[in-house]
């Protein structure tokens, strides 16, 4: 396989993964879609016309919590979203849930040879409870108004800050009263979006929850108490463990809070655990890095070691960077007729998540840019 990016055909052999329990022999791009019956006519072609790979293939991986458009001080130009998304793409990311940027990146879909993105707006923050320069930051009251246009602006997605730093108290606390949550999480759904927030503590998990949110990101403060709550709503996680790794150096510098410090650090050693109990008891947990802040891009494959370190089977972790994660966002996979946005790997990552590393070949709307 090439990058002349002229090829109308396509042959795969090998085992085709389109489905955890569906495994083909094969597969053939035609016009960048996926097909499984063979093109008429491909005897006759010539050999140059056809280029045949071999290999396991899964559909692109998905990172379902990054940020393209943003850097650690907030919005970037298009040279650097652009170096961005490209990162993700070589990592095998081809599909990517943009959890919050204050950059306007439409142009990327304009973009052949560039990952889809699926935005959740601009972040939505309590005045002065989250990083400069990344939030609409405003007051209970406007918490609905505010969601509502982001859900207008997004693709099909909210973003809320649900927990952040309180000064007064020197510790995590939550961002918002509970009426403000019910509110703005029923315009959410009235505009047909869903709302995911970012949570690093327990305090805001069952407002949130009972308010009707679709998905917390990191869910690092999830206890007892809390897990059942979000195994019977369905609500979902992400996380982003290459993100919570870091707390303990995030708790270094915090010596001004040392509650705080003191917080990051349990919610850090328990974190393996905090995944493990809510996979076990039937919550849905898919794979997102938190990449574009102050973490590089690219970081997908390492994202779901780290669920394989936290005792999810390495069948499952493949399946919630792929299958289960496409699923969940309602993008397709290796369906008859999908476009062929897709990975070929020398041997089976659901033996070794490994693998997923260092894709031999990776295919974007049919044409091969690795």
């Amino acid at each position: 396989m090439n990058d002349r990016g002229d090829l109308q055909i396509l042959h795969i052999k090998g085992h085709v993964l389109a489905g955890p329990e569906d495994i083909r022999d094969e597969l053939w791009v035609v016009d960048g879609r996926i097909t499984y019956e063979r093109p008429t006519g491909t005897s006759s072609r010539a050999a140059r016309d056809i280029v045949t790979a071999r290999g396991w293939v899964l559909p692109g991986m998905v990172d379902a919590h990054c940020h393209i458009g943003l850097d650690q001080q907030g919005p970037v130009d298009e040279s650097t979203s652009e170096k961005q998304a490209l990162t993700e793409r070589e990592a095998g990311a081809l599909l990517l849930r943009d959890a919050g940027s204050p950059s306007d990146t439409r142009w990327i879909d304009d973009r052949e040879d560039l990952p889809r993105i699926i935005r959740a707006g601009r972040h939505i923050a309590r005045t002065k409870r989250y990083i400069r320069n990344y939030a609409h930051e405003i007051e209970p009251g406007d918490l609905a108004a505010y969601v509502r246009r982001e859900a207008r602006r997004g693709d099909g997605w909210v973003k809320l800050v649900g927990d952040w730093i309180d000064r007064g108290e020197g510790d995590l606390a939550s961002c918002w009263p509970r009426w403000a949550l019910d509110e703005a999480i029923a315009a959410a759904h009235e505009e047909g979006a869903r709302v995911t927030a970012h949570c690093f503590a327990e305090d805001s998990l069952r407002d949130l929850v009972e308010a009707g949110i679709d998905c917390i990101e990191h869910a690092t403060g999830l206890t007892e108490e809390t897990v059942p709550l979000f195994a019977e709503r369905g609500v979902a996680i992400v996380p982003t463990l290459v993100n919570t790794a870091t707390f303990p150096q995030l708790a270094e510098g915090g010596a001004k809070y040392p509650r705080w410090s003191e917080h990051m650090l349990r919610l850090h050693e328990r974190r393996y655990e905090t995944v493990r109990a809510a996979y076990d008891a039937g919550i849905p947990v898919y794979t997102g890095t938190d990449a574009g802040g102050s973490l590089a891009h690219g970081l997908v494959a390492a994202e779901v070691a780290e669920l394989v370190t936290a005792g999810i089977p390495a069948a499952e972790a493949v399946s919630a960077a792929t299958w289960g994660a496409r699923r969940w966002l309602g993008r397709p996979g290796l369906e008859e007729g999908a476009p062929a946005d897709l990975l070929v790997f020398d041997a089976d990552p659901r033996g070794d998540v490994r693998v997923l590393g260092d894709p031999r070949h990776v295919v974007l709307r049919g044409r091969a840019v690795r």
